[in-house]
């Protein structure tokens, strides 16, 4: 499971999440998932950014939503300088953790992010798999 948590849409943001999304589609049959969190202070005012996001990307594999609250819920304890933060969980424990300040995500940081996600899928091979 991957977790995007972002209190902006940027252009490197949009580029993260279609990504991860299209990352997630090629790993279906390993049952990898993503969601997207927008933390905002006006979640009405939030979701049509999100939902354009969502239409100009194509993004047909993971969920975009908007929390109401810039701090996120606090179970996830989202560290307060953190424009993005990326989560990758196997069976509900952090395997991967990306907090970024506003303008460290970038083309670089992106590339890493996408392939730190073999951490999480090399973990989760073989649930629910027989051995030969």
């Amino acid at each position: 499971m991957v977790s995007i948590f972002a209190r902006e849409i940027t252009d490197d943001l949009a580029s993260l999440v279609k990504q991860i999304d299209d990352t997630v589609g090629k790993n279906k049959d390993k049952r990898m998932a993503a969601f997207v969190v927008l933390l905002a202070e006006d979640a009405d005012a939030a979701a049509p950014p999100l939902e354009k996001l969502a239409k100009d990307r194509n993004i047909a594999n993971t969920p975009l939503t908007v929390y109401d609250g810039v701090a996120g819920p606090p179970e996830y304890s989202i560290a307060e300088d953190a424009e993005v933060t990326v989560m990758m969980w196997v069976e509900g424990q952090v395997k991967v953790n990306h907090a970024l300040r506003k303008d460290e995500l970038k083309a670089e940081k992106i590339k890493e992010i996408v392939a730190s996600t073999s951490k999480i899928l090399q973990e989760d091979c073989g649930i629910g798999q027989q051995d030969p």
